[in-house]
């Protein structure tokens, strides 16, 4: 069994593989002061509730945008699963990076280029992934397979936030999908200007980007948590894989595990 593990600034997902086949996953809250010791038994009791012990993982993988629970992490497999974990930064994961410092770029945003690659690229089609996460990034990656940029934009929960701190008289409000386009209501008004700026701006970035591109038909495949919700409100975005970063993880892994044919590297702590 492979652990793959997703550290992002609001949630911790783990999945875990058997062969290609994703059979669990699990989101916890991304508490930065968590303690190896306070993972490792919370991790062990999801185990034990679906009948799985963490002994038996085989090999654990990690992309982390969270420093400090970088390492934690990595304690708590050690004392876990007594296993190193490998580590997903631009030196390891297998695809050229022409940012002008490619260390720069988010561990979860290299193995969502791999993943969309690998499952919609290729044909000579690059390939745009949007991820609605903490922030929305846009990762384009060329039909010769090599990251070439993308671009960064607050996430529709900050925007929310920023919206309710900065004007004293309005509410705060949970983001989704309004009744009709015309709010009738502060709420109901306010959603609508939440949401359809969030499609709006999805659309606008995707056409700029193939526009960029050229002659080279883009697909756009998103991930992340508002990627089903605004796919159906959109023609910009091709396919939605939600559980995108899991699978990178697990494909980086296959690059990197010195035990499968061809097969290099390391696992690191």
């Amino acid at each position: 069994m492979l652990l793959a593990v997703d550290v992002g600034n609001t949630n911790i997902v783990l999945g875990l593989f058997e062969g290609e086949v994703l059979t669990q996953s699990w989101r916890l809250a991304t508490l930065r002061d968590r303690t190896a010791d306070e993972l490792r038994v919370l991790v062990g009791r999801l185990f034990e509730e679906r009948g799985l012990q963490m002994e038996d993982v085989s090999g654990v993988v990690l992309a982390s945008v969270v420093p400090p629970l970088t390492s934690t992490v990595a304690e708590m497999v050690r004392g876990a699963c007594s296993r190193d974990t490998l580590v997903i930064d631009a030196t390891n994961v297998g695809l050229p990076i022409e940012y002008q410092a490619p260390g720069d770029v988010g561990a979860d945003r290299l193995v969502n280029a791999v993943a969309a690659l690998e499952t919609f690229g290729g044909h000579g089609r690059p390939v745009i992934v949007v991820d609605f996460g903490t922030a929305t990034t846009f990762d384009v990656v060329s039909a010769g397979g090599r990251d070439i940029g993308g671009v960064i934009c607050p996430g529709v929960e900050i925007s929310a936030d920023a919206l309710f701190q900065r004007a004293a008289r309005l509410p705060r409000v949970d983001v989704g999908r309004p009744d009709s386009l015309i709010g009738t209501s502060t709420v109901e008004s306010m959603r609508s200007g939440l949401y359809y700026w969030y499609v709006a701006m999805v659309e606008g970035i995707v056409a700029r980007i193939r526009g960029d591109l050229g002659d080279e038909p883009a697909m756009c495949v998103a991930t992340g948590g508002l990627a089903t919700t605004i796919a159906e409100e959109t023609s910009s975005i091709d396919h939605v894989s939600p559980d995108l970063t899991l699978h990178g993880l697990r494909l980086v892994w296959n690059r990197n595990d010195p035990t499968r044919e061809g097969g290099g590297g390391t696992p690191a702590s």
